[in-house]
C-alpha cells in the first residue's frame, strides 16, 4: 500500500471562467505554487470533475486520484512548506495471517470507495470544499528564529502564543469534514521583542498508527460516518482491530481543537479522546509527550473547552458518550492535578456538548437540540441530527457538587450555542447570565442545508427561582454580523464582563476581522484585516494578571493570511483602541484553524 502523506495538494487556481469540462489537468487545493499535484484522470464518468463553489475558496477544486492511496507528485522545491526528505516506509511486523487479512480488508475498502464515488458528496463532507484554499494542510515546520517584524511588539508580551487546528496528514480517499483533520499546533515564541515560529503534528495514537501503515484507516467521525457506508467503515475498522492491524484501545482522537496550559502542562484536545501533552522545547519547538490521563485519574474522553477559574485555579471539564449511559459527566481538577470524582449528569439522549460555561459558584451545562442518533445510519442518514422535538435547556450545578441531585434545569427554547463566551451570577435577580453565539440552523456545521448559517451574539438569562429564561440580541438588527470564535478577558472568566472579542465570520466560514463588543450597550468596534486577508480566533492577552486593571487593557493576537500574496503573519492589536501594534511575518503558511492559548515565559520555567 503506497504512502500518501501530508504533501498532497497542488496550489493552482482554476480560471474563474472555466467550466467543469475544460479546466486544466492539475487542480487546486490551495497550496503554494510548489506543492503537490495529480494528473487529470481521463474518464467518461467523473466523480472528480464537479466544481463546488463555496466561500471556502470559490475557484478551488480537488481532483481525486482514480484509486485510493495513489502517490502524489512532489515538486523538487517548495518556498513556503518544509518538505521532509523521503524515507523508506517501515513495514509493520505482521504474520502471514495478518498480511492476508490486511490485503483483503484493503480490497474491501477500495471497493467501498469506488462505490461511494458514484454519488456526489454533500458540501459538509466534500474535501474539495472543506480543505480548499487556506483550509488546506501544510507540512511541519522546524523552528525558524529572528522573524521579520513590522511595528514593535509590546514589552509586556513574552512567552508563546499557540493555536491548534485540523491538518490531515493523508489525502482524503472519501468524505472529509474540516473537523476531521489531524491536530497540528502552531507556535510563535516572543522573547524580548524577537520572534520564532514552529508547527508540529500532535502525535496521537491515531496519527502514529496511520503513519506506520502509510494510509488512513481510522474512520472520520463527521466526513465518513454517514449511512450504510459509514456502518461499513466502522466494520472495516473493527475488523482491522480484531486482526491486530490497528489498535483502537489507546484512543482514536485527533487532538485538533483546544489548547490549555494547566498544572505546568500544555494539553491539546478534541472531545473524542483524552488530551495529549505537548511540550515546548527550549528552542521554541514542539514535541508530543503522549496521551495524558492525569496520572491515570481520567478514564474517559474530555471535551476541548475546559475552563480554568482565574481565582481558584481549578480546571473544570465535561465528558460525553454517544453510545452508552451516562451520556454526560462533569469533573474538575485541583491546581495540583488531583481529579474530583465524576458527577453523572442525567440526559435521556446523547447530546452534542462542545462547550459549557462557569460562574463563580456554578457550572452551566447546555443540553441542546443537536443530538447523536447512531440508528439514523441504518436508514442512510447522519448520526448527528437536529431534534426539533427536543427542548433546549441549561443545567445549573454547583461547582463543588458530588452528585447531580441539586441540578436546576431551565428551558431556553430553540437555543443552540456551539460556543459560550462567559457566564456570571446576578444574585439580586436570582439569575445566571450566559453570553453565547446562537447558531441557526443548529446542525448546519455537520449537515448540508439550504438556509444560510447565522451565528448571533446573545444574552440568555436563566432565573433559578422561577425556572424561566429570556434571550435578547446584544447587537442591534442593523449591525448584525456572524460572530463565532473568541473570548473575554480570561482574568475575569465566570464573572461579569463588559467586553467580548469575537471573530467576524464573514464570508462564512472565513474570518474577515474581529469585533470588540460592549455586552452592556451593544456597541461594536471592528478591526477588519482587509484586502483579501482573513484570520481566525482573536485571542485576548491581558497586559498583566492584575484583576484590578481595566478589563480591556491588553492585546489581541491572531494569525492572519493574505490570500493574494499567499503569506501568513501574527498580528498584534491594542485591545483598548484597536490600533495596530505589530506584525510578525511567518516563514510558512498557517491554515485557518481553531482555538489557541498564550503561555507566559515565567510560567514555562516550571513546565513539566
Amino acid at each position: 500500500m503506497a504512502s500518501s502523506t501530508g504533501n498532497w495538494a497542488k496550489p493552482q487556481i482554476s480560471h474563474p471562467l472555466s467550466s467543469c469540462s475544460s479546466y486544466s489537468s492539475t487542480v487546486d487545493l490551495g497550496f503554494s505554487a510548489t506543492s503537490i499535484c495529480w494528473k487529470k484522470q481521463q474518464t467518461k464518468r467523473s466523480y472528480n470533475t464537479n466544481i463546488i463553489h463555496s466561500a471556502l475558496h470559490s475557484s478551488s477544486v480537488l481532483h481525486f486520484p482514480k484509486q485510493p492511496y495513489q502517490n502524489p507528485l512532489i515538486p523538487s522545491e517548495d518556498s513556503s512548506v518544509n518538505v521532509k526528505p523521503k524515507t523508506r516506509q517501515q513495514q509493520p511486523r505482521w504474520n502471514l495471517f495478518q498480511k492476508a487479512a490486511a490485503m483483503a480488508l484493503d480490497m474491501a475498502e477500495s471497493a467501498l470507495v469506488s462505490r461511494e464515488r458514484q454519488h456526489p458528496l454533500p458540501k459538509t463532507a466534500d474535501p474539495r470544499v472543506q480543505i480548499s484554499g487556506n483550509f488546506a494542510p501544510v507540512n511541519e515546520q522546524p523552528v525558524k528564529h529572528s522573524l521579520p517584524i513590522t511595528g514593535a511588539i509590546p514589552a509586556c508580551i513574552n512567552g508563546v502564543y499557540l493555536r491548534n487546528g485540523a491538518n490531515p496528514l493523508f489525502e482524503p480517499v472519501a468524505g472529509h469534514h474540516f473537523f476531521d483533520g489531524d491536530g497540528m499546533v502552531h507556535a510563535v515564541t516572543i522573547d524580548n521583542g524577537n520572534a520564532s515560529y514552529a508547527c508540529r503534528f500532535t502525535e496521537t495514537q491515531r496519527l502514529l498508527q496511520e503513519k506506520e501503515l502509510g494510509h488512513p484507516v481510522f474512520p472520520k467521525a463527521i466526513g465518513e460516518l454517514h449511512g450504510h457506508s459509514g456502518i461499513a467503515r466502522l466494520l472495516l475498522f473493527y475488523a482491522r482491530g480484531l486482526f491486530g492491524i490497528v489498535d483502537h484501545k489507546h484512543g482514536t482522537g485527533v487532538a485538533n481543537a483546544g489548547l490549555v496550559y494547566f498544572n505546568n502542562r500544555l494539553l491539546a484536545m478534541s472531545e473524542d479522546d483524552l488530551p495529549y501533552n505537548v511540550r515546548i522545547t527550549a528552542s521554541g519547538d514542539l514535541e508530543t509527550v503522549g496521551r495524558y490521563s492525569f496520572d491515570d485519574q481520567l478514564k474517559s474522553t474530555m471535551i476541548a473547552h475546559p475552563k480554568i477559574d482565574p481565582f481558584s485555579k481549578q480546571l473544570f471539564a465535561m465528558s460525553y458518550d454517544v453510545v452508552q449511559k451516562p451520556y454526560l459527566k462533569y469533573f474538575r481538577f485541583f491546581p495540583d492535578g488531583k481529579k474530583s470524582p465524576d458527577v453523572e449528569i442525567p440526559l435521556s439522549v446523547p447530546t452534542m456538548m462542545h462547550d459549557f460555561a462557569i460562574t463563580e459558584n456554578f457550572v452551566v451545562i447546555p443540553d441542546q437540540q443537536v443530538v447523536f442518533k447512531l440508528q439514523e445510519m441504518i436508514t442512510g442518514g447522519s448520526p448527528v441530527i437536529y431534534d426539533k422535538n427536543k427542548k433546549s435547556r441549561f443545567g445549573i450545578l454547583s461547582k463543588n457538587a458530588s452528585d447531580s441531585k441539586d441540578i436546576i434545569w431551565v428551558e431556553s427554547p430553540d437555543t443552540f450555542c456551539f460556543h459560550l463566551w462567559n457566564a456570571w451570577e446576578e444574585p439580586e435577580s436570582d439569575e445566571v447570565v450566559v453570553i453565547g453565539s446562537c447558531m441557526t440552523p443548529p446542525d448546519s456545521i455537520f449537515n448540508e442545508c439550504d438556509e444560510s448559517l447565522k451565528s448571533v451574539l446573545s444574552e440568555i438569562r436563566l432565573n433559578l427561582k422561577t425556572g424561566e429564561s429570556t434571550r435578547r440580541l446584544i447587537i442591534s438588527e442593523s449591525e448584525q454580523v456572524n460572530l463565532e470564535a473568541g473570548m473575554v478577558n480570561r482574568n475575569r472568566l465566570g464573572r461579569k464582563t463588559r467586553y467580548a472579542y469575537l471573530a467576524i465570520a464573514e464570508p462564512w466560514p472565513k474570518v474577515s476581522g474581529f469585533a470588540k463588543v460592549d455586552l452592556f450597550t451593544g456597541e461594536v468596534k471592528k478591526h477588519i484585516y482587509g484586502n483579501e486577508k482573513y484570520g481566525g480566533e482573536p485571542f485576548f492577552l491581558p497586559r498583566d494578571d492584575n484583576c484590578e486593571s481595566a478589563e480591556d487593557d491588553g492585546y489581541i493576537l491572531s494569525f492572519v493570511h493574505d490570500e493574494k500574496a499567499w503569506k501568513s503573519e501574527l498580528q498584534i492589536v491594542n485591545a483598548m483602541n484597536l490600533q495596530f501594534e505589530a506584525s510578525i511575518k511567518l516563514p510558512s503558511r498557517v491554515p485557518y484553524g481553531f482555538h489557541g492559548t498564550f503561555i507566559e515565559a515565567k510560567a514555562l520555567v516550571n513546565q513539566a
